[in-house]
């Protein structure tokens, strides 16, 4: 098979890998689509884990194979596969904490050698674990395309359920990127109302589609101003960093309010440093949190998200690429231009 193979130093290779072989409890998956995501992306762009690595983790595809003792999953079904799965009984999970499990930080999805997602390729081996717990069938009539957002639309979930905006509150979300613009769809579904920051004009034309009241460019707007004038002055009742930026953080906590929750959730490298005032923090009374990765009390909800069109996930796709064309879809996504949102890779397509 064909596989995006991660080389170390940024480099990404599309080259002949053997199929993994799959054992008991195990499924065997042919990649029809899979996004590229900010962490891999992260983990490319800095070297962050050695290689060779094959990522991809929001994977959707067909079962070709199934192991020994499966009953759930045969061939020639349409699933989604998560590629975290906590324990469900240490420490961290009894608390809900699961991405701190160490079963979860386990990735159980694989395309060969260290398992880091898989859906860089044509075939990917979904292990034991995953496929008990991690493993959504896709209805008839849902794309893959579609399906392949339930693992974002997961973790984004998570975070607004941890935020727990309420209806009258006004929440900003700074960034409208593929994560900021679903964070925008599913803080509307609350009722909250949304602020939103983009430096892309047409990202900001989306968010005001998508469910947001206002829309600002961060490079030339008074964001702050803006967000008192329409708080009495004091600031923003809950804000959503779902951006990577120097400043951006610094910029969260000055149109929030005292007593405010400000959500950290695109800074996942450890090279990221942020500097805020921590009398902003004690003194003003701030809640300063992570929400990190999927939750699988969440995974039946975000399924049904997805696959009923309650969010319009689709139209965030702004390019469908061949495998062998990776190395533009990485490049794209890292530096996007006026009308990239949103890509997604066809593993069993080749230029």
């Amino acid at each position: 098979m064909k596989a995006a193979v991660y080389r170390g130093r940024g480099e990404v290779s599309v080259e002949p890998v053997p199929v993994p072989s799959i054992g008991r409890g195990e499924l065997l998956v042919r990649v029809e689509c899979c996004g590229i995501c900010n962490t891999d992306l992260k983990k490319i762009q800095y070297n962050l884990l050695p290689p060779p690595r094959i990522y991809g983790h929001e994977t959707a595809g067909v079962v070709v194979q199934a192991g020994e003792g499966v009953r759930a999953f045969g061939p020639g079904d349409r699933v989604v596969v998560f590629h975290h799965i906590p324990c469900m009984a240490c420490f961290y999970c009894n608390r809900k904490l699961y991405a701190q499990c160490e079963t979860y930080k386990r990735v159980g999805v694989t395309a060969g050698w260290e398992p880091a997602g898989g859906g860089f390729a044509q075939y990917v081996r979904v292990m034991d674990w995953i496929v008990e717990r991690g493993v959504e069938e896709i209805p008839e009539g849902v794309s893959f395309e579609r399906a392949s957002w339930v693992e974002p639309v997961n973790t984004c979930l998570k975070a607004v359920e941890e935020a727990a905006p309420k209806q009258g509150e006004l929440v900003a979300i700074l960034g409208q990127g593929p994560i900021g613009l679903l964070f925008t769809m599913l803080v509307r579904l609350r009722n909250a109302a949304i602020a939103a920051t983009d430096a892309i004009p047409r990202r900001r034309e989306l968010a005001l589609r998508f469910g947001a009241d206002h829309a600002w460019d961060p490079l030339r707007d008074d964001v702050v101003g803006e967000i008192r004038k329409l708080s009495g002055g004091r600031g923003a009742d809950l804000v959503i960093v779902a951006a990577s930026a120097p400043g951006i953080v610094e910029q969260a906590v000055s149109c929030s309010r005292p007593g405010s929750r400000i959500l950290l959730f695109a800074q996942t490298s450890d090279q990221e440093r942020i500097e805020v005032s921590g009398a902003a923090i004690c003194k003003e009374e701030r809640t300063l949190f992570g929400c990190y990765s999927a939750s699988v009390d969440l995974q039946k909800e975000s399924a049904r998200l997805v696959f009923d069109g309650i969010i319009a996930v689709e139209d965030l796709i702004s390019h469908r690429l061949p495998l062998d064309a990776i190395g533009r879809g990485i490049a794209l996504a890292l530096h996007p231009d006026g009308e990239s949102l949103k890509i997604v890779v066809l593993p069993q397509r080749m230029s």
